[in-house]
């Protein structure tokens, strides 16, 4: 079994009932780590803290602030300099991803938070399985770690760094739907990452495309959705980057290609670096994973190693989320 990975002292982990509420945080709860089982007092929870107008009147004014404060813009994310006092943000030693007490609220929903106070820290060469029911916060939380979304509070922090240019540099994105140009043949699909890219690899991208059978001389707009994600993927996964963030990267996939592209992501990625995988097919991507994280109304639900949950629970990972996800 692989090393397990942290997890901050403060980052309890609420175990939800099957109707989605969660215990208040003064009970005691068991979380599973990727060593042993440990007891820990559950956060609070969104909907207790939420949705009460009494709870909301009792908030410290602090937290009461940052339920009020504005989104910055996201083009001052972008322009963030890394901070002076991170000396070597790429020591071995320092966590590839940390997030400290992260929230978000869009406009026009109120207190209702997406992501609500959340606190991870996530080592390299890890694989990790992004998982949860659809609306739970998965794809807001991937955006503000590419500094696609602007915190509404906590800290995102990739190498010791908030998200700015330097990071981008490290992060190679695979978002839900599709961003190429219609227009375009794959070649220059592969010409314009690799100009953009200074860690991008010309001939790993021409070798997968030529065991999926894709020819780089076709037009995007004269292939299926399924391939034109397959060309998204390739394209992801010829960077040497230290984090690759995959939202949904086989949902569109033919069964039969699964295998491969899932070989091709194991195969095609520094041993050094982590991968988080957001996926609803958690049985076809299980065996490859290191870790999960469960997430459930913005909140995180728990954070442990895939051994952890078949020999302290004796089940797999797609068994134990529909037990924990059950209606």
């Amino acid at each position: 079994m692989r090393e397990g990975m942290n997890v901050n002292e403060n980052n309890s982990i609420a175990y939800t009932q099957g109707d989605g509420t969660q215990r208040d945080n003064t009970q005691n709860t068991s979380v599973y780590t990727s060593d042993n089982l440990v007891s820990t007092q559950q956060i609070q929870t969104q909907n207790s803290l939420l949705h009460s107008d009494e709870n909301i009147a009792h908030t410290p004014v602090n937290l009461q602030k940052d339920f009020v404060q504005s989104d910055e813009n996201i083009e001052e994310v972008l322009e963030k300099e890394p901070s002076e006092n991170v000396q070597n943000p790429y020591a071995i030693n320092t966590p590839l991803l940390q997030l400290n007490d992260l929230c978000k609220r869009y406009p026009g929903m109120g207190n209702y938070m997406s992501v609500f106070h959340l606190n991870l820290t996530i080592l390299r060469g890890r694989i990790i399985g992004l998982l949860g029911p659809n609306g739970c916060g998965k794809t807001t939380l991937i955006k503000m770690i590419n500094g696609l979304l602007a915190p509404t509070c906590g800290t995102v922090l990739i190498n010791g760094m908030e998200p700015c240019p330097a990071t981008k540099k490290v992060i190679s994105y695979l978002p839900e739907r599709t961003y190429l140009d219609n227009g375009m043949k794959v070649s220059q699909m592969v010409e314009y990452f690799s100009d953009f890219y200074e860690d991008f690899s010309t001939e790993k991208a021409y070798n997968m495309l030529g065991a999926l059978g894709i020819s780089s001389d076709a037009r995007l707009k004269t292939l299926s959705k399924g391939t034109k994600e397959k060309v998204q993927l390739i394209l992801v996964m010829s960077r040497q980057a230290d984090l690759y963030i995959l939202d949904e990267p086989i949902a569109g996939v033919d069964p039969a290609a699964r295998d491969y592209i899932l070989r091709t992501i194991i195969t095609n990625y520094n041993p050094g670096s982590t991968i988080i995988l957001s996926t609803h097919l958690i049985s076809d991507i299980e065996n490859v994973l290191d870790d999960v994280i469960f997430m459930k109304n913005g909140s995180l639900m728990l954070y442990t190693s895939v051994d952890s949950i078949r020999s302290q629970m004796g089940k797999s990972v797609d068994t134990y989320f529909r037990e924990v996800y059950a209606c």
